[in-house]
Parts: structure tokens; C-alpha cells; sequence
């Protein structure tokens, strides 16, 4: 193929509207695949892979996990096909099912408020005594996916008749609430850092860094530690360069020394704007970005793009995860996506 008929990271990124980390993600778990043509420092996606691509955004945008993704892209059988789309349906029923029911108990809350209200009644009145109620309500099981979606704007998007109205539902989705965003300090610490830039550059800076923590047993030295990572540098911060690379955190005792090239740094601390993802939801940058940006009560507080303005990935659970890395550490992990924020000033 010419070579001009070749797609950089970066290129891709830009046209697909999604980071380079998300594409990253998926050539680690194997759902696309780049290669590096002779004489050419960058490495590049061919037809196949872009067309590949985006298959896998249009199922995503269906809200297909990506475990189920993998499957259905390694299959050539209709009957596989059908399996995991009838799994999502009669998951999107259930929710149907228990919003409807959610629904019309607060609808009957509502009615019982306001006849009270109408007909001068104003001593307290008890939502939960009415038995035939809460009964209805203690039979009712949250959907299994109840925790890291907001289900009621889900149900919106499936009501949507056409692809017009699909990326209007998709736009109010993909917004998180002050519900959805935790507000945290992080305590200043001494961290041994791993930084890598090249190919792959999570892989190898996170294989130095679990070395040495494993090595030097620091979940048992400090088992407070924590892991904290970020792009450095971050893609697309460097004009006309497609460098990339990724520096990890762990935290240590302040006395504790480090071997090369890990280096012991200090880390400030400071308030930040928190969002769990499992991993590989990266997409989710944007919506917490959006989120920090427009906040009635905080703003963010940005420092140098090329350390992606300050913002981390802190690995939860790091602790108990480490010993446990074998073929890579993609799988069943959580971030914590953060951004550095400040309280607004009164005016």
C-alpha cells in the first residue's frame, strides 16, 4: 500500500474524534492492529485497520462493552452477532422496565403531595408508610450497569427514532453531573517515577515502576501507597510531532531510595476533580473536561499541556493489583481520572 494512503496515530485520532490513548487501548487488547513502514519513524494504520475502527465506534456508540466487541469482530457467525445483541436488549429492557416502575411511584408521590398541599393538610407527611409502596420498591433491582451510567438518559437515547436524533441523545450522554464527579484532596508525597518515551510507552514505564515495587515490597513498606500516572508527552502538544510518551507514580516513604532510572520527585498535592472509569473508557476525558470547565463552583487549574495539563490517571487499588500483573494490566482495572481544580471566587 502507499505510503500516502497510510494513517498516523495522531491523523486518526483527529478524524475519529477520539484520543490516541483510547486507540493505544485497543491495539493493547488486540481490536486494531498498527504497523511501522520502513524508512518512516511513525507508526501507521492501513485501510483495514481504519475501517476496523470504526466498526468498533459505531458499536460503542450502541453501548456495546468491548469485551463483547472483541467477541463479535473475531466471529464470523451470524448466531454469535444475535447472542450479544440480545444480551444488551434484554439488559435495556430490564432498565425500561424498572425506570417505568420508578417512574410511576414518584408519579404517585407527586399526586399524593400535592392533594395534601390542595386540601390544606400540613402536618409531615411519611413517603415511606404506605406499604403497598414500598414493597413495590424493595422488589426492585438496580441493572447491572446501573452504576457507571446514568440510566435515565440512556432510556432517552433508545427512545430516539433516528440517527439525527441518536447523536442529539449520544451529546446530553455523554455530560456528567455534579453526581457523577467526586471532589478530593490528595496529600503532598515522595514518588518514585518511571518515564518512558517511545512505542507503547505505558507498557514500559508501568513494567519498570512494578519491578521495583514489587522488589522492594512497597505495598508492605507503604500500604497507603497509590499510583498515579499521566502523558508525558502528551500527544499532539509538540506541533508537527507525533511523540508520545507516559510517566507513572508510586508513592513512597520520604527517606526510601530509588535505583535508575526510576527518579524520587515530590508531588504537591492539591484539590482535584475525580471521575472512576473502568479502563479504557478514556472517551470519558472529554466529559470530565467539560464538566470541570463549566462548574458553577469550581474551575480547573491547568498547567503545561506537554504534562497533560496537569491532570493524572490514578490506578485504584493499586496496591492489591500489582503482584498480579502478568500479561499486562488491562483487564478489571479503575481509574480515577483527575483535574487539578480551585474553588471559584465570590464575586
Amino acid at each position: 500500500m502507499d505510503l500516502h494512503e497510510l494513517q498516523t496515530v495522531s491523523t486518526v485520532s483527529k478524524n475519529f474524534g477520539i484520543s490516541t490513548r483510547m486507540l493505544r487501548y485497543y491495539e493493547q487488547i488486540g481490536l486494531i492492529s498498527s504497523q511501522r513502514k520502513e524508512n518512516y519513524s511513525y507508526r501507521v494504520y492501513d485501510e483495514p485497520a481504519v475501517r476496523r475502527l470504526r466498526q468498533i465506534i459505531i458499536l460503542r456508540k450502541l453501548r456495546i462493552p468491548v469485551k463483547q466487541i472483541k467477541d463479535l469482530l473475531s466471529s464470523q457467525e451470524s448466531a454469535a452477532a444475535i447472542d450479544i445483541f440480545n444480551q444488551n436488549i434484554a439488559e435495556l429492557d430490564g432498565e425500561i422496565s424498572a425506570l417505568s416502575t420508578i417512574r410511576n411511584i414518584l408519579l404517585r408521590f407527586v399526586g399524593a403531595l400535592e392533594t395534601r398541599a390542595n386540601i390544606g393538610i400540613k402536618k409531615e407527611f411519611d413517603l415511606f408508610g404506605d406499604e403497598s409502596v414500598t414493597s413495590i420498591i424493595s422488589s426492585l433491582s438496580l441493572p447491572k450497569n446501573y452504576i457507571n451510567t446514568n440510566t435515565k438518559e440512556e432510556f432517552s437515547t433508545m427512545q430516539e427514532k433516528d440517527l439525527n436524533d441518536l447523536n442529539k441523545a449520544d451529546e446530553k450522554l455523554h455530560k456528567l453531573t455534579d453526581k457523577d464527579v467526586r471532589i478530593i484532596y490528595l496529600p503532598p508525597a515522595t514518588v518514585a517515577a518511571s518515564h518512558y518515551i517511545g512505542e507503547d510507552p505505558g507498557h514500559h514505564a508501568a513494567a519498570i515502576l512494578d519491578k521495583f515495587v514489587i522488589e522492594s515490597n512497597l505495598p508492605e513498606i507503604k500500604p497507603d501507597m497509590r499510583e498515579y500516572g499521566f502523558n508525558h508527552p502528551n500527544p499532539g502538544c509538540i506541533e508537527g510531532s507525533d511523540l508520545h510518551g507516559y510517566e507513572f507514580w508510586a508513592t513512597i516513604p520520604d527517606d526510601m531510595d530509588v535505583p535508575e532510572p526510576l527518579i524520587k520527585k515530590q508531588f504537591p498535592g492539591g484539590l482535584y476533580a475525580a471521575h472512576m472509569i473502568p479502563i479504557g473508557a478514556f472517551e470519558e476525558w472529554e466529559w470530565l473536561c467539560e464538566w470541570a470547565m463549566n462548574n458553577d463552583q469550581y474551575e480547573p487549574v491547568w498547567t503545561t499541556p506537554e504534562f497533560m495539563g496537569g491532570c493524572l490517571e490514578e490506578h485504584l487499588n493499586y496496591r492489591n493489583n500489582v503482584s498480579k500483573f502478568v500479561d499486562g494490566r488491562y483487564d478489571n482495572i479503575q481509574l480515577d481520572l483527575l483535574i487539578p481544580i480551585k474553588e471559584k471566587e465570590i464575586k
